[in-house]
């Protein structure tokens, strides 16, 4: 799968999140890598002011890291987060 560093393509990955147990802020924060995650109360953390494309950069490594129950996911989600493990990012 190619990744595109849109706008809908943000969005895509944010109603991905929306299915999972994490909940997604974007807020203000002085972050080594553009994010921070809370474990205990599965909250992922980016910072607002990156790019559009730091933020899917983010979400991307985010996404990876964490454990998602794909059962939990719609059909559409599901198909997106399988392929997104996939595909090797080049930055």
């Amino acid at each position: 799968m190619e990744i595109k560093y849109t706008r809908q393509f943000l969005n895509k990955l944010e109603d991905l999140f929306s299915e999972t147990e994490y909940q997604l802020r974007y807020e203000r924060g002085t972050f080594n890598s553009g994010y921070c995650i809370l474990r205990n109360t599965k909250v992922a953390v980016v910072n607002r002011f990156y790019t559009t494309e730091g933020k899917i950069s983010c979400l991307l490594e985010i996404l990876r890291s964490i454990q998602v129950e794909p059962n939990d996911l719609g059909e559409k989600n599901k198909k997106l987060y399988f392929s997104l493990l996939q595909t090797t990012i080049e930055l």
